[in-house]
């Protein structure tokens, strides 16, 4: 049976489940089925985005689940397209509809510092907290000289920031930050998309502890603070994922993990990163 997940408070007493399950990259019509699967599971906490095209998706396995919505944890993202408040109070709307009821946690998915001013898109983000459309506001991809502003210039303080984090990149200058500022760290595509399932390092590990690479990777996460929601479509994967709770690292096999930091990154670099969905890359 696996063990119960641990809940982290974040900055407004909020709690968050330390592991989700995440619906980036899983066609709309895969992803009630798979959300369906993952509380099956176990997962009490879902992560999406409007960039996803999922959230209708993700309402729908939550209203078919037969849980009680208090019990499911359920973040979204407010889209590139929608920094304007005008149109994030737009965006915002529409992702409850989808969800069928306010969200629990919130995020600006990207700084986009060429598009707009994400200090206004933030006040946006603090009017939907007002409003009950959201328990909690957080952001994503947030360097810190972007959290400096939100900081120096508006009154919410972000209860997350959710970035790129895995072995390959720590990340830990902004998690110290965040640390220092009550800001939790989520970790995306937190086994590099996976990469590191071929590493010799964490193979090995692997090997000493009995455990899958993966699940290595993810308890490393686990142990330094992270907030993670790996995905998988597949039920078993699934629950090895969930299976984090049973075992430890050691202080060697976590300096060891550590040992491999490059800071390389999978994905974009949200200090030039100014996508708009819809248009060319």
């Amino acid at each position: 049976m696996t063990s119960p997940i641990p809940q982290i408070t974040l900055n407004n007493g909020v709690t968050i489940p330390q592991v989700g399950f995440g619906v980036f990259q899983i066609p709309p019509e895969e992803t009630t089925d798979a959300v369906l699967a993952a509380l099956e599971a176990g997962y009490r906490h879902i992560d999406t985005a409007q960039m996803y095209g999922n959230e209708k998706q993700v309402g729908e396995a939550i209203a078919q689940s037969g849980l009680d919505r208090s019990e499911i944890f359920v973040t979204s993202k407010l889209n590139n397209d929608s920094h304007d408040p005008a149109a994030a109070k737009a965006a915002t709307a529409r992702s409850v509809e989808a969800l069928n009821g306010p969200m629990d946690l919130y995020l600006v998915h990207w700084p986009m510092p060429a598009v707009g001013d994400y200090v206004d898109t933030w006040r946006a983000m603090e009017e939907a907290l007002a409003d009950e459309q959201t328990r909690a506001i957080g952001v994503s991809n947030f360097q810190i000289a972007h959290l400096e502003r939100l900081l120096d210039e508006t009154d919410v303080v972000p209860a997350v920031n959710q970035i790129e984090v895995h072995p390959y990149l720590a990340q830990e200058p902004l998690r110290a930050f965040g640390a220092q500022n009550a800001i939790a760290t989520e970790a995306w595509s937190p086994i590099a998309r996976g990469a590191v399932l071929d590493d010799p390092v964490l193979q090995q590990i692997a090997g000493e502890t009995g455990r899958t690479v993966a699940q290595v990777a993810l308890r490393w996460h686990v142990q330094r603070g992270d907030i993670v929601f790996p995905k998988s479509t597949h039920p078993q994967r699934m629950a090895e994922n969930l299976a984090l709770f049973d075992f430890a690292l050691s202080d060697d096999q976590m300096s060891r993990i550590n040992g491999l930091n490059t800071g390389e990154r999978i994905g974009p670099n949200p200090d030039d990163f100014n996508w708009i969905p819809g248009t060319p890359r």
